[in-house]
């Protein structure tokens, strides 16, 4: 039976930095979803490209802390911050290589015949800077600490009941403050992005944010139906004594 613990800490924790990773790498995009949507463009609509799969992460997080509590949900966190330094570190670093010069050439113009400059497009996109690090894991980390300890208290006040109100109302404090967080330290403090604008892009992340964890609730209660069953009735009742209990895995 601990090897099944152990194999569903593992696939979970593979699913949660996973797409954290793909979250942070893919944000530097800011997509209108009025437009993706047919939608009117007066109204608010612009999206990291990030916020498509972060639903993922914490609905993984809740998870997580049912089963393996705080603690685990705050282990494989500071691990995904460190994973996600490193990504970054690697990325800007390949940024300053020297283009090779046919790379250039077979890639000077782009599907129009426009002169393209390719070397300057990949480091355009994938020269991260020091804000976006910063911002990322600024909120990350606030955010992980904030969904883990709201959910956790949830639990403690409902006696382990109300699975949909721990998990969706600690997504909501907490992803109200990333939501906010990584756009001001990244495209305002680093940026040069006007308040304005952090406040109405952070405004539209949250709001997605927001309903996709409410629309996301019977997925939370398919997953647990999963994992309940392949662990078992005496399994799982164990594993959530504990993780109540704020037991490390």
């Amino acid at each position: 039976m601990a090897k099944k613990k152990q194999q569903l800490y593992l696939v979970l924790s593979g699913i949660f930095i996973v797409n954290a990773l793909l979250a942070e790498i893919i944000g530097v995009k800011i997509f209108s979803a009025n437009a993706l949507l047919g939608l009117p463009p007066t109204l608010p609509g612009d999206l990291t490209a990030g916020v498509l799969i972060w639903p993922v992460v914490f609905i993984t997080t809740d998870i997580i802390n049912e089963y393996f509590g705080k603690a685990g949900v705050l282990r494989v966190s500071f691990l995904t911050m460190g994973l996600i330094l490193y990504a970054f570190f690697i990325i800007l670093a390949t940024t300053y290589l020297p283009p090779a010069k046919f790379w250039l050439e077979v890639n000077g113009t782009d599907a129009q015949g426009r002169p393209f400059d390719i070397d300057f497009a990949y480091q355009s996109i994938f020269r991260q800077g020091l804000g976006i690090i910063t911002g990322s894991i600024v909120a990350f980390g606030i955010g992980q600490v904030l969904d883990a300890t709201i959910f956790a208290w949830l639990r403690r006040l409902t006696k382990g009941r109300y699975v949909w109100l721990r998990a969706t109302g600690s997504t909501l404090v907490s992803q109200l403050v990333d939501s906010f967080v990584v756009l001001y330290v990244a495209f305002y403090l680093f940026g040069n992005w006007s308040f304005a604008q952090v406040l109405r892009v952070a405004n539209t992340n949250y709001w997605y944010k927001f309903a996709a964890a409410i629309l996301l609730t019977p997925v939370l209660y398919l997953a647990h139906g999963l994992i309940d069953r392949y662990l078992g009735q005496e399994k799982t009742e164990e594993l959530q004594e504990e993780a109540a209990a704020d037991v490390s895995v």
